[in-house]
Formats: C-alpha cells, structure tokens, sequence
C-alpha cells in the first residue's frame, strides 16, 4: 500500500522549471561570469591548438620545399657562403627538393625559378638527370641543378625550422599551462558555487517544510521527505557544479569549430556536417523519452525509501511476528521495480551514446576521403587536412558529451520536479500580518460552536462548546475516535478549523501569533519521542535560554533527577533514536521535564500514563500534580481512574459534548460517563 500512498501524493510539477532552477544562479552571478569566461579561454585555446600544429607541419616540417630568400649577413642563416632565409623576399633565392628520400639544394634562383621548381616539387619528379650527388630538372624551358646534402648539412640549413618548430612547441605549452590554470580556477568557482547553492536549496526546503501543518505530514510519508532533502537536492548539486557550464561549453565549442571550419574550406566544412541532421534528431528522441524514464525513477526511489523507513521503525513488530520472510518479499519487489527502472534507463542511453559515436566516425569517414582527395588535387594543404581531422573529432566530442550529460541533467530535473512540489505546498495555518502580542495569559480557553474535519466535511467535531477558566483542570473522556485528541490539536492550531471559534483570553487564536500562541503550550503526549543527543539536549531542544540550573531544577520537580543522576554521565547521559535505551516511565518523565523548562501556561497531555507501570505512574502522577499547580490543564485519558480529582470532565459521543461535571455528578447521572466507568471497574 506504500507505493499506492506515495504515487497518489507525488503530483507532477508544472510550473517552469529551468527558470526556476536559474534563478538560483543569478544570485552568484558574478562566480557564473567568471566560470564562462574561463571556459570561452579554454575553448579557444583548443581551437588554436590545431591550428600551430598545422602551422609546424605546413611550415617547418612539410615546408622543406618553401624557397630561401638569399639576403646578407644581418638577416639569414649562414650555409655554404650563402645567407639564407624564409622570412622576407629578395630578388635571389635557394630551394630543397627531395627526391628518393635525398634532399637536393639548388641556388642562385631568380623568382620567376623558384616559383617554377616549387611548383615542380609539388608533383611527381622526373628528372632529367640524376647522377651521384647531383639532381638535374627542366620546366619551362629553365634547367635547374642541385647537389644532395649531408645529414648535417641539412640540419645546418633547416635550422630556422628546428628554431620555428621549437618556438611552436614553447607557444604550444604555454597555452596549454593557461588552459590548464583556466580550467582549474573554473571548476573550483563552478563546484563552489554549487555548494553554496546545494546548501540553499537544502536550507529552503528544510525551513518549508517545518512551516508546514501536520496535515501535510498526515498525508505525507517520511521516507519521501528525507528522499526530497537528501537525494533529491544532491541530484541538483551536479547539474548547478557541472552540467549546465558544460553544456555552455558544448554549444560555444560547436560554434566554434564550425566557424573555423568553414573559414578553412567551406566545401570541406559541409561534408563535415552531412550527419548532423541524423544527431539532432536521435538527440530530439532521446531527450523525450529519458525525461519520462528518470521521473520514474525518482519516484521508484522514493518508494523504496518510504518502505524502508516505515519497517525499520517497526523492526520490533516485524520480529514479533515473525514476518521476516514476507517483509523481505515485499522489500525485493520493491527493490526489483526500481532496477527494472534504473535498467531502462541505462538500456535508454546505452542505446543512445553508441549511435551517436556511430554516426561520428561516419563523419570522420567522409572528411578523411573527401579531405584526401583535395590534398592530392592540391587544394588544400596536409596541415588543413590535420586542423580537420583534429575539428572533426572535437566537433563531436561536445555532442557526445551533451548525450552523456542528458543522464544526469534529466535526473537533475526529475528531482527538481519533486523538490518544487514540495516547496509550491501551501501552509494553510496562515498567521495575519500584524497579529496580536498578549503581554501576558492567564489561561482562559473558549471553544464556540466549533465544526472541524480533517478531510472535507467528515467532521470530527461538531458544533462543540465550552469554556475553562483560567488554573482549571479539565479533562476529555470518551470512546476512541470521539474528538478527543483533535481538540487538543485544535489548541495549538496544528489544524484549523472549519466553523465556529477558539478563543484564549477573549482573542480568537487566529489573530495571534502562531509562535507565541505555542509558547504559552505546553504538550505531553502518549508517545514521547527523544532525538539522539544527550538528556540535556533532549530537555532544552536547542533553546539556549534554558540554562543547565534550570534544565536540573525541572528534572527534580518532575521526579526524573532520580534516574537522570543515575546514569555515569548525569545530564550528559547519550540517548539514542526515540530513546530505545530508556524505559517508557523514564521518557514520560523526561519529556516532563522538558515541558516544564518552557514554564507554559496552559498544559495540555493526551494519555500522559497509558501503558505505565504502577511503580513509575506514581512518580508521573506526582509530577504531574506538581506541574498542573496554577496552569489551565487540559487532560485526554482512558484511566478514569487519573482524572476523578479534574475540576470538570466533559464527556464526548461522536464528536459532540453529551455530559460534564465531576465525577461524582458524572456517575450520578448514569449515563455514557458511569457506562465507561464500571467498564474499567468490571474489566479490572
């Protein structure tokens, strides 16, 4: 039945949700600039890279055959008498031409000569001549001879390459050092600010749902409240940290390498992008049916969380009855829809990323043959055919890299679809604008034709009337399911009701202010919960007004100073969850304690003795005359037996006030109060 609760409550959001989710960001938009900035830095150190690489393979490398300007002694590189550059032009040149693996020098070239050995060396060579040590060529009517260098002639001679690739290779690394400090300085910002903005979102929702009434937790389960703080707002901390720069970068770097590609040859540049329709449109698919997947996913989780949180809470009654073995069924059922979920999901993008890669390396294909092609037709050069090789790769790259962040962006929104349903829960205890301070209470509580139902108009109470005087014991008596404990709540406004009025002192408790009106309270109730902590702790619940001297004197009055100094730590005794190491007598009393360190005014307690033993009732009873001296009390019990000394017992009937007045005057009426009465008397 869990997951049936759990599905009924976990309604769509439908609101707009990534502006939502950005407007968290703008509040540290000046850590987000900062980060983009940085990624456009990285981004075109990436696109620049290619481009030196291209630079020392067209230039230094590949550009062996780039004519030598022969200039004087101030501006070239001294070889065999000669001065020689490749930087400025002159009216003599000098040229290499490499032919079976020997390269071949040839000198004292006018510019109409060097333009046609160049061009001559570009093709395949047939020389006219080729003896040992000499190359001969003709073209043009121009006849050319070269002598083939030593190894350490050319090294001698391509020494400016040697120089062009090494300040290449320095330039190179700097940017890489830039790129490196860019990217490290951008992801420590990123990932900081999305802690900070992981933090806010778990603080908003916390404080929210503190805010919100107890009927939302009626309705709620707590598993899926702990999902929604916990795993649900760390889903967020990824897309804030990681994600949405990264698909900034994505989109930048797309540009980028298209622009460049089409600024280098754009006939190669659109066979570039021939399977680019194909990827936006499994892209398009993939993003409609990962959405579905991962909010199924989420709300899987938060049913498996649901059933754990309910049964190991009630380990104990499971054990009782030995149900082990079927809670364990139930468990894996559970455990089998969520990786049922999980599996298609992952089936969803193991099926996507592939494709995408597929359809890649057809590009990739197609650039190589096409690319080729022009090399050998001498349209482009190999250093282009390299930029674009590189491009081509990179320009999937981001687009492999948006499949891959698809997984976590979308569980990202699914969990932010829950998140915001939680925060978009409206608090219907509503506190006016300008409420009424009372300097002080005396305790005077009024109910007038009070009409309330916790779900629509199946009342609880109806039509209810009465009044407790100020330092009044009063106590509530009737069969289970009467309204007893509702008005209790009601006191309190946990809930608000429907018809009619409550007032304390003459003012309705709508016009007060909902923290001061719970001040004056002071709740005991049947089932004491302790938090894991210490007794001190449990006592002052973080409100440091209470000092240890006031924490020890209301433990005395309420007789638990006795057990509390027993223990080998005193006050800082370590209590664990719900108190499991204490006795029910020993949490009653402490939670005794606690009530009367806030001193309220008005005592409330609902079953304040049930299920005690008869040693520690006597103890509780002390305590509990102890704290009723000069505060209107208001008492719920089973036991007629502890509230025959109450100043007036109302008796309630299905929701309505059918007796009232004290004991005796109660039995002498011999109705529903006498019936209840010999009940307990006969059952005892």
């Amino acid at each position: 039945m869990a997951d049936i609760v759990v599905e009924q409550n976990e309604t769509q959001y439908s609101g707009k949700l990534v502006s939502r989710l950005m407007s968290y960001m703008i509040k540290y938009k000046k850590s987000v600039v900062i980060s983009l900035l940085l990624i456009l830095v990285v981004i075109g150190i990436e696109l620049v890279r290619p481009m030196l690489i291209a630079k020392a393979i067209d230039r230094h490398i590949e550009g062996y055959n780039i004519p030598y300007a022969i200039v004087d002694e101030s501006q070239g590189v001294p070889f065999k008498d000669l001065y020689l550059t490749k930087k400025v032009e002159s009216d003599s040149y000098a040229q290499l031409v490499l032919y079976q693996d020997t390269y071949y020098f040839f000198s004292g070239l006018s510019s109409a000569e060097s333009k046609t050995l160049y061009q001559l060396s570009q093709e395949n060579l047939t020389p006219k001549q080729a003896n040992e040590g000499t190359l001969v060529l003709s073209a043009d009517g121009y006849v050319f001879e070269g002598t083939a260098l030593t190894k350490e002639e050319l090294k001698a001679l391509r020494v400016e390459d040697f120089d062009g690739i090494l300040v290449i290779a320095i330039i190179y690394a700097i940017l890489m050092g830039v790129g490196l400090i860019a990217s490290v300085v951008q992801t420590w910002t990123l990932q900081k600010t999305g802690q900070k903005i992981i933090y806010e979102i778990r603080q908003q929702i916390f404080e929210h749902v503190h805010s919100l009434p107890l009927k939302f937790f009626d309705t709620h389960p707590v598993g899926r409240i702990v999902t929604r703080i916990t795993n649900d707002v760390e889903s967020l901390h990824e897309m804030y940290a990681s994600i949405l720069v990264r698909l900034f970068r994505s989109a930048v770097k797309i540009i980028g390498l298209s622009v460049v590609m089409i600024a280098l040859d754009w006939k190669l540049a659109l066979y570039s992008f021939l399977m680019l329709p194909v990827i936006t449109l499994m892209t398009y698919y993939f993003k409609k049916i990962s959405r579905q997947l991962y909010r199924n996913v989420r709300t899987k989780i938060s049913i498996l969380n649901t059933y754990l949180s309910e049964h190991i809470s009630g380990m104990r009654l499971i054990q009782i009855f030995a149900r082990e073995k079927e809670k364990y069924a139930e468990f894996e059922t559970r455990s089998k829809e969520l990786f049922q979920a999980n599996y298609r999901e992952i089936l969803n993008f193991a099926t996507f990323r592939p494709l995408i890669y597929f359809a890649s390396q057809i590009a990739l294909i197609i650039v190589l043959f096409k690319g080729s092609h022009l090399v050998l037709i001498e349209s482009i050069s190999i250093g282009t055919m390299y930029i674009f090789l590189n491009y081509i790769t990179s320009f999937f790259e981001p687009i492999q890299d948006v499949a891959e962040q698809f997984s976590t962006l979308q569980n990202a929104f699914a969990s932010a679809e829950k998140i915001f349903s939680i925060l978009d829960e409206e608090n219907t205890i509503l506190e006016k604008e300008n409420p009424i301070i009372l300097d002080q209470i005396k305790g005077k509580i009024e109910f007038k034709h009070v009409w309330f139902a916790y779900e629509k108009e199946d009342y609880v109470l109806k039509d209810v009337s009465f009044v407790i005087q100020p330092g009044e014991k009063v106590a509530f008596v009737g069969e289970t399911g009467a309204g007893k404990s509702s008005i209790l709540n009601l006191i309190g406004r946990y809930y608000d009701i429907q018809k009619g009025q409550i007032l304390i002192d003459d003012v309705d408790i709508k016009d007060l202010s909902i923290a001061q009106l719970r001040s004056f309270i002071g709740q005991v109730q049947q089932d004491v919960f302790i938090f894991t902590g210490d007794i001190k702790g449990n006592i002052r619940l973080l409100d440091l007004s209470i000092d240890d001297e006031a924490i020890q004197t209301a433990a005395k009055y309420v007789n638990a100073a006795g057990f509390i100094e027993n223990f080998p730590n005193g006050y800082d005794e370590a209590v664990s969850e719900r108190g499991s190491t204490l006795s029910a007598g020993q949490r009653q009393l402490l939670s005794f304690a606690r009530t009367l360190a806030y001193d309220p005014k008005i005592l409330v307690m609902d079953e304040a003795t049930a299920n005690i033993d008869t040693e520690t009732e006597q103890l509780i009873q002390e305590a509990l005359e102890k704290m009723m001296e000069g505060r209107t009390t208001i008492m719920v019990a089973h036991r007629l037996s502890t509230i025959q000394h109450a100043d007036n017992i109302i008796v309630m009937h299905k929701g309505r006030i059918r007796e009232s007045g004290k004991h005796q005057e109660l039995l002498a009426q011999d109705g529903i109060y006498r019936k209840l009465y010999e009940l307990q008397l006969y059952t005892v």
